[in-house]
């Protein structure tokens, strides 16, 4: 007995003397890869060593000290919000949970404007504009705002354009101005500084004020800056309605002169009368590719949009900021006009509340205590409660709130969207804040965007209407953004990429959120790798943040970073 013991506890020790130590830190086994290159899906394993992919392949040589079982699940790179407004749900919580659960990895912000460059004046007025999310101002740089959020804790990563309206406000305040050859100097060398700082490129919003105020000169001024230091244009085009062809001109020629790339914000045709010009649209922007200029769009996956009544009005009367723009709008003689401008059949501003109608236009946010409880209701409901026009309603309610007032538009047509989800050179963008249904976000509402945008790409569009592969799909949530911005390390399963990585199931992805009842979060994504750590697992937000801040080509910090002298000596 005592030689059996002997006997038992050496072969023991030698077995655990041969047990070698986890080659890896996670492997996911035995899922259907989609690498994100548009190619054919296979059976295999993904294997992750610190913040870096180290396997991709049928069998990963080696065990993990985290092991995860993905059979029957897509293993794909991670997602990338190419229109995100979590500049400030970011602040309140980092975890950005609507994003997060749908395999979001990246968010790209800077729509217009940007959470810098700001003055002391800025920082002011900013401060005093906040609505249900509160937070100082520590910052005034664009990349002290991105560090502000990487030492918080985010669990994806952060990435921002330079806003155009932001650059502009810095140098010529909110009024409707042209800036003279100095002033358009200054503005540029915000540019520079900011795509040095690690900025995407430069961002415009030309439907709302200031930004409206931006010439084509001062906008490919900016754009040639951007384009310079390796990054793109980026933008809100002025009209996405009534001139929706005039507006794409515009991009591609800023786009041709400054020699920089562009990318259309929410390419989307607004207002019934205007829905078959996205067809001439398309050939627009094919034909620009086709004679060698890069031009790109994103879009949201609904038929509403979302933003403010200043939609609703012109920007004349919303020159100066908010402040001066209520104030107008109590002035007799000024509302009067303001009227009429509103009602015109052919006006001179984008007027998205003609295109939806009052009935189509639904109030989701205020800042006014009072107001709140008319969340949900139709502009129509709140007019005729009131015993008013609609157009007598949203000025009142914007003096009544001191705010713009969101609300969503319903303008887009079903087939048009459908249309647009399988275009080769479309990516998505959620133009919504992550959140959460918690805290400071249950009051007010919000678009379903900001909860199902990339779920309803995959559940709709992809498995139920089959309008373009799951690996269509997959390669236009990773790969193509990732060239756009000038990624060469994420948007791809590959060796040596940063292991941005999403686990889902294709059978069962689904989007929940709806127009009554938007915060709901979306099913189906298991688990969620942001540079090597899990953000998400079973479903569920870890206590991870593994977000970091990423950065543009012209970033400093790397060792080719910096300027050039034109686009045209970077490779794109």
């Amino acid at each position: 007995m005592k030689r059996f013991v002997a006997v038992a506890a050496a072969l023991l020790l030698g077995s655990c003397a041969t047990v070698q130590p986890p080659a890896y830190d996670v492997v996911i086994r035995s899922g259907t890869i989609y690498d994100g290159s548009g190619g054919q899906p296979f059976t295999g394993d993904v294997a992750v060593r610190g913040d870096r992919i180290a396997y991709v392949g049928p069998r990963a040589p080696g065990r993990g000290a985290r092991e995860i079982a993905a059979a029957g699940q897509a293993v794909s790179p991670g997602f990338i919000n190419m229109l995100s407004w979590s500049t400030e749900s970011l602040l309140q919580d980092g975890r950005g949970q609507s994003e997060l659960r749908q395999g979001i990895t990246l968010q790209v912000m800077g729509e217009g404007t940007s959470m810098g460059p700001l003055t002391p004046q800025m920082k002011a007025l900013e401060l005093q504009r906040q609505g249900d999310i509160r937070y100082d101002i520590t910052w005034s740089t664009l990349d002290e705002y991105l560090r502000t959020l990487e030492r918080r804790g985010v669990s994806m990563n952060v990435a921002s354009f330079v806003g155009a309206a932001t650059v502009r406000i810095n140098v010529l305040g909110e009024a409707d101005v042209d800036p003279t050859p100095e002033q358009l100097a200054q503005m540029r060398r915000l540019v520079i500084r900011a795509m040095e700082d690690g900025a995407m490129g430069v961002g415009s919003s030309l439907i709302y004020a200031p930004g409206n105020y931006a010439e084509v000169d001062e906008l490919a001024a900016l754009a040639t800056e951007a384009g310079r230091c390796g990054g793109f244009y980026i933008s809100h085009m002025r009209s996405e309605a009534d001139r929706f062809e005039e507006a794409v001109d515009e991009l591609i020629e800023i786009s041709r002169r400054s020699g920089a790339p562009a990318e259309i914000y929410h390419l989307k045709a607004a207002g019934r009368s205007n829905w078959p010009k996205l067809e001439r649209v398309i050939a627009k922007i094919e034909a620009a590719r086709a004679g060698g200029q890069r031009i790109t769009a994103d879009m949201y996956t609904y038929t509403a949009g979302s933003t403010g009544l200043d939609a609703a009005m012109p920007p004349w009367v919303q020159a100066g900021g908010v402040e001066q723009w209520i104030a107008r709008l109590k002035e007799p003689a000024t509302r009067a006009r303001v009227l009429v401008e509103m009602r015109a059949e052919t006006p001179t501003f984008e007027n998205l509340m003609r295109h939806a109608g009052a009935e189509g236009t639904l109030l989701v946010g205020f800042k006014n205590e009072k107001l709140k409880p008319l969340t949900g209701k139709t502009l129509a409901q709140v007019a005729r409660e009131r015993g008013v026009s609609p157009q007598d309603a949203a000025i009142d309610l914007v003096i009544e709130d001191g705010s713009r007032v969101q609300v969503v538009y319903f303008l887009m047509a079903d087939e048009n969207v459908a249309r647009q989800t399988a275009l080769p050179w479309m990516s998505f963008g959620s133009d919504a804040e992550s959140q959460a249904p918690e805290g400071p976000f249950l009051l007010s509402s919000t678009h379903p965007r900001a909860y199902g945008n990339f779920a309803r790409l995959l559940a709709r569009y992809v498995r139920d209407e089959k309008r373009l592969s799951l690996a269509e799909a997959v390669r236009k949530l990773s790969a193509l953004p990732a060239h756009n911005l000038g990624l060469a390390d994420r948007g791809r399963l590959r060796v040596g990429d940063m292991a941005d990585v999403v686990v889902f199931d294709p059978a069962r992805i689904q989007d929940h959120a709806t127009y009554e009842k938007p915060q709901q979060f979306a099913t189906g994504v298991s688990h969620v790798l942001v540079n090597g750590q899990l953000a998400l697992e079973n479903g569920e937000p870890t206590a991870a943040r593994p977000g970091r801040v990423v950065r543009g080509r012209a970033w400093t910090g790397r060792p080719d970073g910096g300027c050039r002298s034109s686009a045209s000596d970077w490779s794109w």
